[in-house]
């Protein structure tokens, strides 16, 4: 690994865990508002990217842009257009903001910087190229961009959590393309649960990279079987995520009706797992409202459903074992009750026919329950011999 000259020991910027905090902040706001946007059938109110019609902002009123191209691919609703372009201009804040800390945590590594640097220019270089239509040409410089951070993930330790913030900008780099695919393939239901997987993932770095700066540590002499615990439970709340965001993406959300706990007026109604996890349909159709048929979308209700137990079951389990623990019970009842949120907000979301706060919050709750566990991860230490 390249490590640290000598003569320039591992010292952060005074205000990065300021810069590190303000972006956890603004990352939980891009997934609560992503997924108002993509809830309130959004997802596709801009059909170019990244302009909105080919304006930098949205147009107000249909006849701004009635001269433009993509009016033929969609006709302007400006009341839905401003939600999506701007979840596109908080993002990227979002993304000047990472970029920022890549900058500063790598500024005492040999030419880190600039290593930065380099690869940043290279996408940056790619977006007016893609707006021209040379598509080739600006994949290939995304590629690179990615390719070089990904160098620096691999050459650099995290000491100075080079590291994580470089391995930050390369996953919101690929969040970005995520955004771009979400609509140019009509919200293809993989690239759909991607995004919103890569979402969750750039705040759970940041919230850890943010820890990590502010120094705090919570020392237990249980740190160590903690962690696996927490780390379980991580694994298995990504999971659910991911089955929440494929529920979504397909349209799935409402599958046994209003029914719960039975699902349709039955315990195991007629379900097809073979269609509803085919991740890798067609491009070129338009998915937007689904295209699976009931079989297949009560399938995938099933399996969220059923992986709801496991999970909720896990992390009660996981609280109960902070309770016992001094020092944590705080986190162990702040974990509990988000649970159980959580849970009443995924019934709500059935019984109450999908509202949107409802299913908006249902977002929220399993950032905030993300949020937990990665700073528990962060924060626990085995006490100094």
């Amino acid at each position: 690994m390249n490590a640290l000259p000598p003569t320039q020991p591992a010292v952060l910027y005074r205000h990065f865990h300021r810069i590190a905090w303000l972006a956890v902040a603004l990352a939980a706001c891009v997934i609560v508002f992503g997924a108002f946007v993509r809830l309130s059938n959004a997802g596709l109110s801009c059909p170019d990217w990244p302009t909105c019609y080919g304006k930098a902002t949205w147009p107000t009123a249909a006849e701004q842009v009635a001269d433009h191209a993509a009016v033929a691919i969609r006709p302007v609703v400006p009341e839905r257009a401003w939600r999506e372009q701007f979840h596109r201009i908080i993002a990227g804040l979002l993304g000047v903001l990472v970029f920022s800390l890549a900058l500063l945590a790598t500024r005492r590594r040999p030419q880190g910087w600039l290593h930065v640097l380099a690869a940043a220019a290279a996408v940056a270089v790619a977006i007016p190229l893609y707006m021209r239509g040379q598509h080739g040409v600006a994949s290939g410089l995304a590629v690179l961009g990615e390719l070089l951070l990904l160098a620096g993930v691999l050459r650099w330790s995290n000491v100075d959590l080079a590291r994580a913030s470089t391995l930050t900008l390369a996953v919101i780099i690929f969040q970005a393309l995520l955004g771009m695919w979400t609509v140019t393939w009509l919200l293809k239901p993989i690239v759909v649960m991607g995004h919103l997987l890569g979402g969750l993932t750039t705040f759970s770095l940041l919230t850890w990279i943010a820890w990590r700066a502010t120094g705090r540590p919570l020392v237990s002499g249980d740190a160590r079987p903690l962690r696996r615990w927490l780390l379980v439970g991580l694994v298995l709340l990504a999971v659910q995520i991911a089955l929440g965001g494929w529920t979504s993406a397909n349209y799935a959300a409402l599958a046994c009706g209003t029914d719960f706990p039975k699902c349709a007026g039955a315990w195991w109604p007629a379900h097809d797992f073979a269609e509803g996890f085919v991740l890798w349909r067609g491009i070129g159709v338009d998915y937007e409202g689904g295209v699976l048929d009931n079989a297949a979308r009560v399938a995938i209700q099933l399996a969220h459903r059923l992986m709801a137990v496991v999970v909720v079951a896990y992390l009660l389990v996981l609280a109960a074992r902070l309770l016992r623990m001094p020092g944590l019970r705080g986190w162990g009842t702040t974990l509990g009750l988000l649970v159980c949120t959580q849970f009443a907000l995924g019934v709500a979301n059935v019984v109450l026919s999908l509202p949107l706060k409802v299913a908006v919050l249902h977002n929220a709750g399993a950032t905030a329950l993300l949020f937990v566990l990665v700073t528990l991860l962060a924060r626990l230490r085995q006490p100094e011999a």
